[in-house]
């Protein structure tokens, strides 16, 4: 084809992918959170307060650009997270490969089981608990632990709060 020829599907092309990048953040959006990143600070007390320790298996479920996946993998875990929406998805991507850091899957965590987790970090607008815990609670071995972000999952009683001055709050679950 010549250059010309071409020309004139540009802005249809622009469209198209404007229109693709869009609507998986409005997916993202209606199946549990927009992405809203955690604050870079609050990864390493997510890493604390859940106890993180070589090995342990890490699911972090709407992970965004792969934070949380890549900092529990640094810790030694088996780290892995699950994002749908398609810019952070990719940023997630480059930085746990670039660092051969954890996995990342464009995957509705939805659809995955959690039966292996030891450890599950959540991010998510609060409206999905109820569905969330259901969740949590069919497929969680004894003993795992769930850490929330900013809300704490109702009905649930958490063994542990970081409530540090000035930062959101992380709340500690054990089954």
């Amino acid at each position: 084809m010549h250059r010309r020829t071409l020309e004139p599907m540009l802005p249809t092309v622009v469209f198209a992918v404007t229109l693709l990048i869009l609507g998986t953040f409005v997916y993202a959006s209606l199946r549990a959170a927009p992405w809203v990143p955690i604050w870079s600070s609050d990864v390493q007390r997510f890493l604390r307060l859940a106890g993180v320790r070589p090995g342990q298996r890490v699911v972090d479920l709407g992970c965004g650009d792969g934070r949380v996946v890549a900092a529990a993998a640094r810790a030694g875990a088996d780290a892995t997270g699950y994002e749908v929406s398609l810019v952070p998805y990719l940023l997630a991507l480059w930085r746990t490969r670039l660092g051969r850091l954890g996995h990342v899957r464009f995957r509705d965590f939805w659809v995955v089981n959690l039966r292996e987790a030891d450890v599950v970090y959540v991010f998510l607008m609060s409206k999905v608990y109820p569905k969330l815990q259901a969740k949590l609670e069919r497929e969680l071995k004894p003993g795992a632990k769930v850490v929330t972000y900013v809300w704490g999952l109702p009905g649930w009683t958490p063994v542990r709060v970081d409530t540090t001055p000035g930062r959101p709050k992380l709340f500690l679950y054990q089954r």
